[in-house]
Order: C-alpha cells, then sequence, then structure tokens
C-alpha cells in the first residue's frame, strides 16, 4: 500500500492533485473507500440546457452562435447570461429549484449514487470554470444535488495540461480520475452527444488496454447515451439576450486589430420569406375540422391551414399602406372548398365586409388546408372546380398581417438587398405555352366599392428564399440550401447542426459555412414552419389567365367516395383552358 501511494504521488496522482480539478472546496473521499466512479454531464443530461432556437435563427446563425470563433466574447455556450436566462430567469427558477428544467431520470441516478457510499459522484461539464462556477453551483445546489466533484474546464490543466476542447479536457479529467483512484473497478458515464458518446468509448478502449499492458486489471467501462431532451428560451428573451452578446461583441471590436471575423461589428438582421393574412391556432383547428367533416375519407394529409398569402418577399410599402400596414386586422367567411387530384385541399374565402381592401397575389383568396407527399401549396392555383360549403358550416375569422421571416447574424456593414420591398424585377416567368388569353390582365369585380381590381402574379424576383433551389430552406432544416449565400462577406456556418435538423454540437467543435441574408426591422412574426415558400423568380403582370368563373351556388356537396382520387385522371372540368398552363407559383412557396 506505502509502495502504491509513493508511486502515485510521483506520478501527481494524489488526492489534494486531483481536488485541482474541482471548482468545489470538498475534502475528497479516501481513495481505498471508492470501487466505482459515476460520471454525468450537464447540459441536456442533467439539465434541459436551452438551445438556439431554429424556428427563430436560421442554420448558419445557429451554428455561429455555437462557434467560439465569431464572437470575441465567446458565443452561445461561452456566455452564462444565456443560460442564467433559462425559464424566468436565475433569481425566479432559484426559488423553485429550476422546476422543470431537469432531466428527472438523471437526477434520480445523482442521487441514488450519492447514497452509494462506495461511489465517487462527479458533474463534468465543458462549460468554461471563469464563466460558470458561480452559476452551476447554484443550479444544482437548488436541487439538492451533491457531487464529491465539478469539473468545470479550466483554461490551463492542473498541471499545465493543454485543454484545447471540450473532449480533450474530460479526458485528461478522467485519466486523471482513474489514477488517483485505481482501486475503482467500474465507470460509468451519462452523455447525451454522439460524438462525445463515441470519443469516450475509443478513449475508455485505450485506457483499459494501456493497464493491461501495466499489467493492471482491466477496469468495466460502460458510457451511456442520454436521450436529448431539447428546449428553447422565450423568443423574446433570446432575441435579447442574443442581441447583448452582440453588443458586448462590437465594443470590443473597435479595439481588435487586423481584419479577422472577430473583429468585425455584427447585427441581427432577417430574411423575410412570405407576407400573409396569418390565421390564430384556434382558427386554423377549425379550418382542418371542417375538412375532415366534410371529405372524411381523406388520409396522409400534412395539414397547414394557417395563412392567406398576400405577397411571397417582404411586402412592398404600397400594398401595406392599402391594406392597414403589418399587425392589421381582417375578417374573412369561408365560402367553397376544393381539391387537385386529391393532393391538394383548400378553402376559399372572402373578405369581410366584401368592400374591405386586401390583396393577394394568388387569382383569389384562399387557405390551404393540406398536402399530400409531392404536392405544394401553390397547386391550390390548379383547382378549377370550386364547391360551396353548406350555409351551416361557413363561419367567419379574423387575420393578423405579419411576416414568415427568419433572424440571422450578419456583418453589420453587410448589404441588405435580400428584402428590397420595391425593387422591380426584369426577369419574367417562364412558361412552357403562350396564349392570347395569357395576355390579359386579371380583373375581378366585388372589391373596394364594387371596382375592378387587378390580381397579378408578382413580378418581384424574391431572393433568399426557403426552396429557390429546389430542397433544403426553411423546415428547420438548417442546411440553408436555398439561400443565396456565398462571396458576399457572411459568415461561415454550418447549418447542420448536431443531432436531427438544429441539435448542437460540442461547445467548440463547430464547422462552419458560407451564409449571407438580408433585412431586419420589426414586424408582425409567425414562427409556425409548416407552410414555407420560397421567393421566386416573378411573373410578367401583362401576361396573366383570367380568373374562372365562380362556382355556381347551389351545387350539390360531393358526398364521401364523389372527390377524386389521388393521382386519378384530371376532371375535364378542373382542366387548365387550351390558351396555356396560367401562372404557376410554385417558387413562392
Amino acid at each position: 500500500m506505502a509502495s502504491d501511494q509513493a508511486f502515485r504521488a510521483a506520478n501527481g496522482q494524489t488526492l489534494t492533485a486531483l481536488s485541482r480539478w474541482s471548482i468545489l472546496d470538498k475534502k475528497l473521499p479516501p481513495v481505498n473507500s471508492i470501487s466505482a466512479v459515476h460520471v454525468y454531464d450537464f447540459d441536456n443530461t442533467l439539465f434541459k440546457t436551452p438551445l438556439p432556437n431554429p424556428k427563430l435563427w436560421n442554420g448558419s446563425t445557429i451554428s455561429q452562435l455555437s462557434s467560439p470563433d465569431i464572437f470575441i466574447n465567446g458565443g452561445w455556450w461561452h456566455d452564462s447570461r444565456i443560460l442564467a436566462a433559462t425559464g424566468e430567469g436565475v433569481e425566479q427558477e432559484e426559488k423553485r429549484a429550476w422546476d422543470g428544467w431537469w432531466n428527472e431520470k438523471i437526477v434520480e441516478l445523482v442521487q441514488l449514487s450519492m447514497k452509494q457510499s462506495d461511489a465517487l459522484c462527479v458533474l463534468l461539464t465543458g462549460r468554461s470554470e471563469q464563466g460558470f462556477t458561480q452559476l452551476i453551483k447554484r443550479i444544482v445546489t437548488s436541487k439538492g444535488l451533491e457531487f464529491d466533484m465539478i469539473g468545470l474546464k479550466p483554461a490551463v490543466g492542473p498541471n499545465n495540461e493543454r485543454v484545447s476542447t471540450t473532449m480533450n479536457f474530460k479526458q485528461a479529467f478522467i485519466r486523471a480520475l482513474l489514477g488517483t483512484y485505481n482501486a475503482a473497478n467500474e465507470i460509468r458515464i451519462y452523455e447525451d452527444r454522439p460524438h462525445h458518446v463515441n470519443g469516450f468509448r475509443d478513449f475508455l478502449i485505450e485506457y483499459n488496454n494501456e493497464r493491461a499492458h501495466l499489467g493492471q486489471e482491466k477496469i468495466d467501462a460502460e458510457v451511456i447515451q442520454v436521450a436529448e431532451l431539447s428546449t428553447t428560451l422565450d423568443p423574446v428573451v433570446e432575441v435579447a439576450e442574443v442581441q447583448h452578446l452582440i453588443n458586448i461583441h462590437n465594443s470590443l471590436a473597435k479595439d481588435q486589430v487586423g481584419n479577422g471575423r472577430s473583429g468585425r461589428r455584427l447585427a441581427i438582421k432577417k430574411t423575410v420569406f412570405f407576407t400573409s393574412y396569418m390565421l390564430n391556432p384556434t382558427d386554423t383547428k377549425r379550418l382542418i375540422a371542417l375538412l375532415n367533416e366534410l371529405a372524411p375519407d381523406i388520409t396522409d394529409l400534412k395539414y397547414l391551414a394557417n395563412t392567406i398569402l398576400i405577397t411571397p418577399r417582404p411586402c412592398p410599402k404600397s400594398i401595406l399602406d392599402k391594406i392597414g400596414g403589418m399587425n392589421s386586422k381582417m375578417k374573412w367567411e369561408v365560402v367553397d372548398i376544393g381539391t387537385f387530384h386529391g393532393n391538394v385541399w383548400a378553402v376559399r374565402v372572402r373578405p369581410i365586409p366584401a368592400d374591405a381592401a386586401y390583396h393577394t397575389d394568388n387569382p383569389y383568396p384562399s387557405v390551404v388546408l393540406g398536402l399530400r407527399r409531392g404536392a405544394r401549396p401553390p397547386d391550390v392555383n390548379k383547382i378549377r372546380n370550386w364547391r360551396p360549403i353548406p350555409a351551416e358550416k361557413c363561419f367567419v375569422f379574423e387575420t393578423t398581417v405579419g411576416e414568415k421571416m427568419m433572424l440571422r447574424i450578419d456583418r453589420e456593414d453587410q448589404d441588405d438587398d435580400d428584402n428590397q420591398q420595391e425593387r422591380p424585377s426584369q426577369t419574367t416567368f417562364k412558361r412552357k405555352f403562350q396564349s392570347e388569353e395569357d395576355r390579359h390582365v386579371r380583373q375581378h369585380n366585388g372589391n373596394s366599392g364594387g371596382n375592378n381590381r387587378e390580381y397579378h402574379t408578382s413580378s418581384y424576383q424574391g431572393r433568399g428564399g426557403a426552396e429557390s433551389r429546389g430542397r433544403g430552406g426553411f423546415r428547420g432544416s438548417g442546411n440553408n440550401r436555398g439561400n443565396r449565400g456565398g462571396g458576399r462577406g457572411g459568415f461561415k456556418g454550418s447549418g447542420r447542426g448536431g443531432k436531427g435538423a438544429h441539435g448542437y454540437r460540442s461547445l467548440d467543435d463547430v464547422d462552419v459555412r458560407e451564409s449571407s441574408q438580408g433585412g431586419f426591422g420589426a414586424s408582425a412574426v409567425s414562427y409556425d414552419d409548416s407552410f414555407v415558400p420560397s421567393l421566386s423568380q416573378g411573373s410578367n403582370p401583362q401576361h396573366q389567365q383570367a380568373l374562372p368563373p365562380p362556382p355556381q351556388y347551389g351545387h350539390p356537396f360531393p358526398q364521401p367516395g364523389q372527390w377524386p382520387a389521388p393521382g386519378s385522371a384530371p376532371n375535364p372540368s378542373q382542366a387548365r383552358p387550351a390558351g396555356g398552363p396560367g401562372p404557376d407559383l410554385q417558387n413562392f412557396y
């Protein structure tokens, strides 16, 4: 025993040396009293740490926030204000022990480890020792959790070890831990990130091989992957905290020498995908219920029922002024229901009162209710056979003018031409066919006091949209493939995240790639990602197809089984006019 202690002391493997890795001022248990080591990760293993919200930020911005190289003061994982903003803030949450923000299954395991007399209970996180020591202590203490050690990543290790990454730090910590408590025959590590799980497993295999080479018995090692329980901050709080992060960065940037990325001033900007009359969730449910009642046999439908398109881009000020501006309210009545081959379902609506001023770039105001796989919202314009909804089932609902948008972090001096609102396009929408009928402007009566109103497909060339290159886009993918990125000075920031679409990565091993989008300003915002347009290449308003005649009211409503089956041959009554295919708004969504 004495010779073993002398060997460990000669190699710096003493309890005193090991205690330097911990932020706790606590005496460690004797070496010979420990036979098991239990190590728990903090973020999204023990504690439900808020992640950057993928419905607020584009994919490249989420990677920028996670990277330590974009902001002089660190980033999402390096600023304690972000973690302190969890829930209602540290002062309120501490009183109730951050109730609801814990993985209670892991909490139970920690409590069992605390009761096991021969187990060393350790909390190990890549959070920085300098920025998070007091906050981490307050969080775990409020829950009544007692650890023998809490390890946070230092600038350098106790023996001047170089700490480059979170995984490098954790492996050095565990090596010192097992080297000191060399009588332990078991280690359990609880971790949520697959990359770190694999890293620990490889490390422990190598460590056991080293022990075998020295003639020592292998340790029973297990790494348990914990399912991530993702959470987010309140959106308003999140944007405010990120703005504070940027403000600190900008105040430090002026003192930076050189042209490196960290010395650039940053700003929050926005990309607008479309402007619309937005429905509230209650009315969305009413419309979906109406569809299920009138067409009960439909299956495999992705429900939408949340917007009436105004423009597939930031709305020009002239149009906004006519319809009352952003956040203005408007009432609509459900009138007709229709489908295109059973793959797209929609209702046609009319304003209340009938002479209320409104605008839509579609042929008529409509709400896309649902889609089958392969269909897209612009297919609503292919519906020709609208059927009146029985009077007793019609209802009125209210909408709010707003924008579907995402935020991004970009250089402050970056041009914001992605969202110019009234910039005319020099291109026209390409058609396969043209006819004389296509050259007439679409007219519609019964609006604005009975005056004729021109409906037009936008000639605006949208940029930075969600699906303008066929796939990618918003929908939580984070690839940012639909945006016009690249060589205009955007930061490199990968949109792919760690788990799934926008899962977080390690604190300091984030890939990056180019991103560039435009614009920022106050507006009504929808963060629902079930209805996502891409920005179009526009269409010349002089090449339009006449609005099809309204249905004959009183036409018998189709009974179940009378709607066309998915993929069935087109109904002649729904075929396109012989003059051409008409305006196709597929790139607007």
